[in-house]
């Protein structure tokens, strides 16, 4: 994955633990500023391993620590580097749900090594959205509920995200929320 991921699972444990939490993560797993550059591609197996110490810190299981970390993450982002991303992908949340694809994209252009996912919005009615999303990574629905989590909350939108498809290509996602639009 990306430094991008790690800077923001650092700042989470420091939002809700202090600074000697994520110092003493730094510690445990032998990592240290040189995997909090932003644009670095990182194995995946060091990211999982940063999330599942973090999970133990806050005392979460992974699957519940994914769900926060995606919900955290959407914060993260609109405060850093990537808001201006996230401002122009839409100012509504259909259509920033809609434009996904065209986010990751700029990502993977600024970025020419990230393997971005892939969202598509495949039903959009009012008060209920089914999304498709395709990645190469497995294992991180959870993480995209947090995402979908956070992005309702970044609309103030009240609502609920779950699974209700599995194929070895895609996971389909139900947002089912309260209809502003």
């Amino acid at each position: 994955m990306y430094g991008m991921i790690h800077k923001g699972v650092r700042q989470m444990v420091i939002d809700q633990l202090g600074g000697e939490a994520w110092q003493a993560t730094e510690r445990k797993l032998g990592i240290g500023p040189t995997e909090l550059v932003t644009g670095m591609v990182y194995e995946d197996s060091l990211t999982i391993e940063i999330i599942a110490e973090a999970a133990a810190r806050l005392n979460l299981d992974m699957e519940d620590c994914l769900v926060e970390f995606g919900r955290y993450w959407i914060k993260f982002a609109e405060r850093g580097s990537f808001g201006s991303f996230m401002d122009f992908t839409g100012q509504d949340f259909p259509s920033f749900i809609a434009n996904l694809d065209r986010m990751h994209l700029a990502v993977a252009t600024a970025m020419p090594k990230a393997q971005v996912p892939s969202f598509s919005l495949i039903k959009n009615s009012p008060g209920r959205m089914e999304v498709e999303y395709r990645s190469d990574r497995a294992g991180l629905e959870k993480f995209v509920i947090g995402l979908f989590q956070g992005l309702l909350d970044r609309f103030q939108r009240q609502g609920t995200v779950n699974i209700i498809g599995v194929t070895n290509q895609a996971t389909m996602f139900e947002i089912l929320h309260d209809h502003k639009d």
